[in-house]
């Protein structure tokens, strides 16, 4: 179910690059099935105790009302959004979709993994080919794993606003290669901090009944969601410097969100 939403979003999205009187209505499809994707995950986030997603859930629903009226009034703002989106999927649909480079992405992330790993003297073993096991816990990659996704995100918000040929190898230079190192890192430590123990506590909140899946949350839903956070918003940052009309986009961005949230509240933007 979640899987043909995110291809009927994907399919939205990549018509909206199409030249035509289409666009607006195929944008719109794409943001309704990506949202919808996000709202039927819910239960899967409850299910690992991760309340990140839940809340963007939530705020997707007024996100999306708002976004899909100022497509149908042809508000430049969001249509540059869109094709941030669109730019995104293009770059990740071939990983998601063709799963022989998808797979050879999951590999290559695998055994750079557990390079790092052995240099760490930290060394770990396969059950499987993208399952990592130590001290009898397994940990295994999938295309989530691999920072692909936000790779493809970040280089769509590179995309929403025209750049020159040199800001684009810049912007690509400074997002590609720091998400894809950072979150080698990133697997490193969760990796550690689950088949090591780090984090037992608070099973009231962490636990989903599965032994020692606390270290897990803590590690990885909480310690690494939020430095990856951090991280992104540096990022963000060195965009802006490196693209001035791209802090602008963002502003407007703000404007238009915001004053209309503040306008279905009652008060004045």
């Amino acid at each position: 179910m979640i899987e043909y939403l995110v291809l009927l979003s994907c399919i939205g999205f990549l018509a909206f690059l199409v030249p035509g009187r289409h666009r607006n209505y195929a944008a719109i499809a794409g943001w309704l099935f990506i949202i919808l994707a996000l709202i039927a995950s819910l239960p899967d986030y409850f299910k690992e105790n991760n309340f990140m997603y839940p809340v963007i859930a939530v705020l997707s629903v007024p996100f999306f009302i708002i976004t899909a009226r100022h497509l149908l009034d042809n508000d430049e703002r969001v249509m540059h959004l869109s094709r941030a989106a669109a730019v995104a999927f293009l770059i990740y649909a071939p990983f998601e979709y063709i799963p022989l480079l998808g797979d050879w992405l999951i590999g290559v992330v695998v055994h750079q993994v557990a390079w790092l790993l052995d240099l760490f003297n930290y060394p770990v073993g396969f059950s499987e080919w993208n399952i990592l096991i130590r001290n009898s816990f397994r940990v295994e990659i999938i295309l989530a794993c691999t920072g692909i996704q936000s790779i493809a995100i970040m280089l769509g918000v590179a995309a929403a606003v025209p750049t020159t040929l040199r800001q684009k190898i810049l912007a690509f230079i400074l997002i590609a290669p720091t998400i894809y190192i950072l979150n080698l890192f990133r697997n490193v430590f969760v990796i550690m901090a689950y088949t090591e123990q780090w984090f037992p506590y608070y099973p009231g909140i962490a636990s989903n009944g599965e032994f020692g899946y606390e270290s897990f949350f803590w590690a990885h839903n909480v310690i690494a969601e939020l430095l990856a956070l951090v991280c992104l918003v540096l990022i963000a940052y060195g965009l802006f410097c490196l693209i001035p009309n791209l802090g602008k986009f963002a502003d407007e961005l703000y404007q238009l969100y915001f004053g209309d949230i503040k306008k279905a509240i009652g008060k004045k933007p």
